[in-house]
């Protein structure tokens, strides 16, 4: 929301529709690429519940805890985070001018905005843990690292934690299965 509303005001004139236009584009562009990053995911998702043994559903959630913890401690996922918390800076060194500009901007703010989030948005959906509760820690996780000034270190704490849990899974298997129902 700081991002649109930074926006709305460098592309505001005396023309309003023009001005909605262009934060629509923006907007709009920000939406496709999570739009098709849902869409690949939820095709991800029919095809390894088609293909994936009964028996490796632990070892797949312990994988996907790794990868999400061990991409909390990457320079991609440090200059991601980077540019999604500071919005002014990012309007700044990203604008383009014209309605193109304003769709690559948007794309652009998208691609950066995944980057930051997609290991945990994988935890969300790949460990099975879809409940509203898992959603709102998730959302808690993801708001602390862009606003809080140590969001950095909080991260990788986060990133602590969920290789400790992988490791945990691996462990006790039977855990996988909790994750789905309640933190």
């Amino acid at each position: 929301m700081p991002m649109i509303l930074l926006h709305r005001r460098g592309v505001a004139d005396r023309v309003r529709i023009q001005s909605d236009l262009r934060s629509g584009i923006f907007v709009g562009a920000y939406l496709l690429v999570w739009g098709a990053v849902g869409i690949g995911v939820w095709i991800a998702a029919r095809i390894t519940d088609a293909f994936l043994p009964m028996g490796t559903q632990a070892l797949a959630v312990a994988a996907i805890l790794l990868l999400a913890g061990v991409y909390q401690f990457t320079p991609l996922k440090t200059a991601c985070l980077r540019a999604c918390r500071s919005p002014m800076d990012f309007l700044l060194t990203h604008w383009y001018p014209g309605v193109a500009g304003e769709f690559r901007l948007g794309l652009e703010h998208g691609l950066y905005c995944l980057g930051c989030c997609w290991a945990l948005m994988a935890v969300f959906v790949g460990a099975g843990a879809m409940g509203l509760v898992w959603a709102a820690v998730i959302a808690l996780v993801v708001f602390v690292e862009k606003v809080w000034p140590r969001g950095l270190v909080f991260g990788r704490a986060i990133g602590a934690a969920l290789i400790r849990g992988a490791a945990l899974v691996v462990a006790q298997p039977e855990i996988a299965q909790s994750l789905a129902g309640k933190v």
